[in-house]
């Protein structure tokens, strides 16, 4: 086995480590913001295994749309559920360890993986990806494998919870 090809598996088990331990904290947790945290690991490594196949478009997408939105779900979690008592709690020291562990860890993998990318002819004249214009056709036809009706209930979707969390803000206050 070449010593690339250790690295490469290395890096994609760790991703899927990332990946079900986060999961699994994410629907075990009593806290919405660690949930939420979380489930922003989730995608994190989700879209770090689209880079890892080499999918940057979907990667990138993945981190603006997913990632994004579990920024306003932060946001959303904040407003609803902080209380004065929660925001005075110290954090213990070996809570500030393990985070210190978890950040430096990621910045490992994130500066191996940018030394270890082809980042010239690999990510501009990929042949396996599928050009934008064709993602795109497909995201917005109409016709039996398109993808505008779930885009649009998504939307919608998306439109009652941000008035749902209006609504429910307005009633506290």
């Amino acid at each position: 086995m070449e010593n690339g090809s250790i690295a490469s598996t290395l890096v994609f088990f760790f991703l899927a480590a990332v990946m079900v331990v986060s999961s699994i904290l994410a629907v075990t947790t009593k806290k919405i913001l660690r949930a939420a945290t979380y489930l922003l690991f989730v995608l994190f490594a989700t879209a770090g295994l689209y880079f890892y196949l080499n999918y940057s478009f979907l990667g990138a997408v993945q981190m603006t749309v997913y990632a994004g939105g579990i920024i306003v779900l932060y946001v959303f979690s904040i407003f609803l559920t902080s209380t004065d008592e929660e925001k005075n709690q110290p954090i213990r020291s070996h809570r500030r360890w393990l985070g210190f562990i978890a950040a430096a860890a990621g910045t490992l993998l994130c500066v191996y993986l940018l030394q270890a990318s082809p980042w010239g002819e690999v990510y501009y004249h990929a042949p396996e990806e599928l050009p934008m214009k064709a993602i795109g056709n497909a995201l917005m036809s109409a016709d039996k494998f398109g993808y505008i009706l779930p885009f649009e209930a998504l939307s919608i979707l998306l439109l009652a919870c941000i008035i749902g969390g209006i609504l429910i803000a307005r009633k506290r206050q």
